[in-house]
């Protein structure tokens, strides 16, 4: 076999490169340098909650359509065949129901950050624990994401690794820091276009060179690769019609119902039901990258057949045969393969931005607004320039540890899905089941992250230890990308060989990737409610104690010890009747202790078959409120109303006279909030309540 062929860039290749480069900084600079000027939060951070649906739509798709998916999907079709393409059937799910569950709850709430709500719904540290999680989350999976594409751009065309990396990660950096998340959601838009248009000039060049669709889908016809309804039910097969279509649902949601970067487009839509219109048009959008992707694979196995680069060691692993592939198909078309790389950075740079946005906001709204309540708008809003510029280095800081990383470069890459499933489970938990609590809250998040770990990281090193006991791999050359979900989840290593089926841990640990997302949210749920169901109130405690104790006295037939007992029971009694709710342990959650509007009332559909007094009981009778349209386009929460009125009648930066507020104002309010909440049943709100319920 010859070694590995590189294939070089034309000067017109390069130019076009150089273009998305440039256009890309030119929407930043204008955005920095246009309309407010991103001299406020709401405007950096937030967009000004002013954007349209079309916008939103196509970075809300641009998110998650990375780099690496881009290069996973067709290689995956070249080697499996098209079972891959059932996995368009979890869209339909996995985007209802963001659009009617979790953006209502959101936009409602008027959220800054999506781990605002956890604080609502349970206390503080659940949303500090759920905040850590998501950095942590996107800090490792931003380098990879930036590093992976460039290795394999070198590795086939032999342009510089780190100045690639480099050219993208200040790029990306200065337009995100300058322009916000107005520059991150019109670049989105912007590369959108370009990923479309790359992917569609390979199609349509490829399938021209082997003769046509028809020869392409002959073609892949013999070959084995047009895969039929495969509907085994085993969880442990990589890719069925049940772990594509169902397994799939909860990678969705898990990418569009929670994540920080897909709730903030949410927000920053100008209207509730411009934000739902946004993710029916990511529906056919989604599909449509889906069967691009799809496509490119069987044009792929059109032209070379069973006889891959990657067999003839032209490329060491099947990344780099996509990119082989475009330069091979390009050869005498110069500018095209710098438009397939310019979609391919594309991809990178919509992802890594939108990390960059997500990671200062939520350290910014989470982090630090709460331990500086004072701080005025123009620090806050220059610190979160700042925290956006941080970030960017900590991206090529990670890119740099990623390319000393090894063979253990895929098994980072997958903490991405491993965490994002027991970050979903915490907030179904909160939104669906109104008696959690935060003890089972952090309980179910601690179990659902030791178990995705013990999964993730055990198969990793199961396989690996076998594929070097048979010799058969040599871990250098490990694929870094074998079977792509279209968003950012890997398998840990592809199985190619028959093996018997595995038994005990080892069949946990062979569970198709496409499950993780529901079967850590899953644990996350289930313990979240048992503890929530067996945690007790410290005066029940008590209660339990006193009545243990006269129990025993009794039996022991002293009549000291009876007469003290019963004492000890009487006050145990007592304490249970008068105690004020406990915090540490405080049993069910009740729906008088629940924060209005946090909780979407789904159980009390489920449950319809109870008596309505048991569904009082379990807080699922209310429904979601619908404020009015009026109030719910322009209203913003309480206390940045009042920052942002003040700022537009003075023209300035200037919080003074916010902070000499007087108290009885403070008090009014305090107390009106009180009686309304009081009056009101927990799932229900006026439109006042809307305003206030983000304190």
């Amino acid at each position: 076999m010859g070694g590995v062929v590189q294939m070089h860039f034309t000067t017109v290749d390069y130019v076009i490169f150089a273009l998305l480069l440039v256009a890309s900084t030119g929407i930043g600079l204008f955005h920095a340098f246009s309309g407010g000027r991103q001299r406020t939060t709401q405007e950096f951070l937030m967009a000004d909650r002013s954007m349209s649906c079309l916008p939103v739509s196509l970075s809300l798709l641009a998110t998650f359509q990375s780099a690496v998916a881009i290069l996973g999907a067709p290689s995956e079709v070249y080697t499996f065949g098209t079972q891959y393409w059932f996995l368009g059937c979890s869209y339909f799910l996995g985007l209802l129901i963001p659009a009617h569950v979790f953006i209502p709850v959101f936009y409602r709430l008027r959220l800054s950050s999506a781990y605002e709500y956890l604080e609502l719904r349970f206390n503080k540290t659940v949303r500090i624990c759920g905040t850590v999680t998501f950095i942590f989350q996107m800090v490792i999976y931003m380098g990879v994401v930036l590093y992976a594409p460039a290795l394999a751009l070198n590795a086939v065309t032999g342009i510089d690794l780190w100045g690639a990396v480099l050219a993208m990660g200040l790029v990306c950096t200065l337009y995100t820091a300058l322009g916000g998340l107005k520059a991150v959601i019109w670049t989105d838009v912007f590369q959108t276009v370009v990923m479309f248009a790359g992917q569609l000039a390979v199609i349509v060049v490829g399938a021209n060179q082997a003769g046509g669709i028809a020869e392409v889908w002959r073609k892949a016809t013999n070959g084995s690769r047009i895969a039929g309804l495969d509907l085994n039910p085993d969880p442990l097969e990589r890719h069925t019609f049940w772990t594509l279509g169902v397994g799939g649902v909860f990678l969705m949601l898990a990418l569009y119902g929670v994540n920080q970067a897909q709730v903030q487009r949410y927000l920053s839509s100008r209207t509730e039901k411009e934000a739902i219109m946004s993710c029916y048009i990511v529906f056919p959008c989604q599909q449509i990258v889906l069967c691009l992707g799809c496509m490119m694979g069987l044009v792929m196995f059109a032209r070379y057949g069973e006889d891959s680069p990657l067999d003839k060691g032209f490329v060491k692993s099947n990344d780099q045969m996509v990119l082989y592939f475009v330069m091979d198909v390009f050869k005498d078309l110069p500018g095209l393969a710098g438009l397939f790389v310019a979609c391919l950075f594309s991809g990178a740079l919509s992802t890594i931005s939108s990390a960059f946005n997500s990671l200062a906001t939520v350290t910014m709204e989470d982090l630090i607004k709460p331990h500086f309540p004072n701080m005025t708008e123009a620090k806050a809003t220059l610190l979160s320039k700042g925290l956006a510029l941080v970030y960017g280095l900590v991206c090529l800081a990670m890119a740099y540890v990623a390319s000393i990383m090894g063979s253990v470069l895929q098994a980072a890459f997958s903490i991405f899905g491993m965490v994002g499933g027991p970050l979903l489970g915490l907030f179904c938990l909160g939104l669906f089941f109104p008696w959690a609590n935060s003890t089972g809250a952090l309980v179910g998040l601690v179990a659902g992250l030791a178990m995705a770990f013990w999964i993730g990281i055990g198969s990793f090193l199961v396989r690996m230890s076998e594929a070097n006991a048979m010799g058969a791999l040599n871990t250098t050359n490990l694929p870094l990308f074998d079977n792509m979900t279209t968003a950012v989840m890997t398998t840990l290593v592809s199985a190619t060989t028959a093996k018997p089926r595995p038994t005990g841990v080892e069949a946990l640990y062979s569970l198709s990737y496409m499950w993780y997302s529901a079967h850590n949210s899953t644990v996350v749920v289930v313990v979240g409610l048992l503890v929530s169901l067996l945690t007790v109130t410290e005066a029940l405690l008590l209660y339990l104690v006193g009545f243990s104790v006269l129990k025993e006295a009794l039996l022991l037939g002293v009549d000291i010890i009876k007469l003290g007992s019963f004492l000890i029971f009487a006050c145990c009694c007592i304490i249970l009747e008068k105690s004020p709710p406990c915090t540490s342990f405080q049993g069910p959650m009740k729906e008088k202790d629940l924060m209005p509007g946090t909780v979407f009332p789904v159980m009390g559909t489920l449950l319809f078959f109870l008596p309505e007094r048991y569904r009082e009981k379990l807080c699922c009778v209310t429904p979601l409120p619908n404020p009015h349209k009026a109030k719910e386009t322009k209203t913003l929460p309480y206390q940045r109303a009042k920052k942002d009125g003040n700022k537009a009648a003075q023209c300035k930066e200037d919080t003074v006279t916010e902070d000499k507020e007087t108290e009885s104002d403070r008090a009014q309010t305090e107390q009106e909030d009180l009686e309304i909440r009081m009056a009101l049943p927990s799932c229900q709100l006026t439109t006042h309540m809307v305003q206030e319920t983000a304190l």
